[in-house]
């Protein structure tokens, strides 16, 4: 292999560093340091973790705060020590301070701990019983991220967050044509612009906003995040995990919190919980930031929101839809059959 790479003039590429795993009790070292319990919020795009998060959060014993990304996207939290140079520094024999291990996963875990620990004191939620929270999707990673948090976290709470992906996807295409237009391809941006000269036919079904790319991309992606950061959160975290669905969440808040926030440890039948619950559900910051930035497209990309993807997608769409992710839509109890 050396003398291939000298002769090709290039080296392989190092091996991946592997960040070693917490033991039990350095967990238990940095809770003396940092008490509050930790919960994360995963899902795919576009399927509710910014309502869950919401939501959860005005429970005054829960703070949540967004997207820190620890384990869901480059360059992550291990990229903090993932060099040639910071292992060398925290798992050299000599550094009597790491007692003869690697102190990259404590430095991580103390790094992590003291941001979100730090939030929730500036929210005043920082006493004895207080759970503090990350909401990062986990679309990039999927069930990689769930491995990552793991190594780091293994006392954690998770929740992960389902919608039918087949909202999921439109609610996805849609904030791409708001937010980010200029990072479209050639053919979806001629899509975006035909939309938004004549809406009517592509929010009736007449006419597809989707490429046949980039729906399939959408629900090969929705499937493998689905079935990935489910299994592997069932296998290594087991009672510490919550499924939620998007839908149940819309039909049945305090219901689906109560038990939200009894799987995070703490009571939702203190005063003022549901009244709290009731007005923070009554809000929709997001429709309000996309109407103030985009204007008429905005209000036209709402009417589609307002909407099912039966109305949205083309006899193509759901054909493609039902070929890649029926399967996993019968599981998550979308659909009874693939009769749709």
């Amino acid at each position: 292999m050396a003398s291939l790479a000298l002769l090709k003039g290039n080296a392989p590429p190092p091996p991946k560093r592997e960040i070693p795993a917490l033991t039990p009790q350095e967990v238990e070292e940095a809770k003396s340091f940092f008490p509050l319990d930790k919960f994360f919020i995963f899902g795919h795009a576009r399927s509710g973790t910014t309502l869950l998060t919401r939501l959860v959060r005005v429970h005054p014993l829960v703070h949540c705060n967004y997207q820190g990304h620890f384990f869901t996207r480059q360059p992550l939290l291990e990229g903090m020590v993932s060099s040639e140079e910071m292992e060398s520094w925290l798992a050299r024999r000599s550094n009597r301070w790491n007692r003869g291990r690697d102190l990259s996963p404590v430095v991580l875990r103390a790094a992590c701990d003291f941001i979100m620990e730090r939030d929730a004191r500036q929210a005043g939620k920082n006493f004895a019983g207080c759970v503090v929270g990350d909401k990062s999707p986990n679309s990039l990673l999927d069930g990689e991220a769930v491995i990552k948090l793991v190594k780091i976290y293994p006392d954690a709470r998770l929740l992960f967050i389902v919608r039918d992906g087949r909202d999921a996807a439109i609610s996805h295409r849609f904030q791409a044509f708001i937010d980010r237009p200029q990072h479209l391809a050639r053919a979806d941006a001629r899509i975006r612009e035909e939309f938004m000269r004549e809406p009517e036919p592509f929010l009736n079904g007449t006419k597809s906003i989707f490429t046949e790319k980039s729906l399939r991309q959408a629900a090969e992606g929705w499937v493998q995040n689905v079935i990935e950061t489910d299994n592997t959160a069932r296998q290594l975290l087991g009672e510490q995990y919550l499924p939620l669905h998007y839908e149940t969440i819309l039909a049945s808040p305090w219901e689906e919190l109560s038990r939200t926030w009894v799987f995070l440890g703490v009571d939702p039948a203190l005063k003022g919980v549901n009244e709290a619950l009731e007005a923070e559900f009554q809000n929709n910051p997001d429709a309000d930031w996309q109407r103030e930035k985009a204007g008429e497209t905005a209000e036209a990309i709402q009417k589609g929101q307002r909407g099912t993807w039966r109305e949205i997608f083309t006899p193509r769409d759901q054909m493609l839809y039902k070929k890649i992710a029926g399967r996993t839509l019968i599981d998550w109890g979308y659909e009874q059959s693939l009769d749709w």
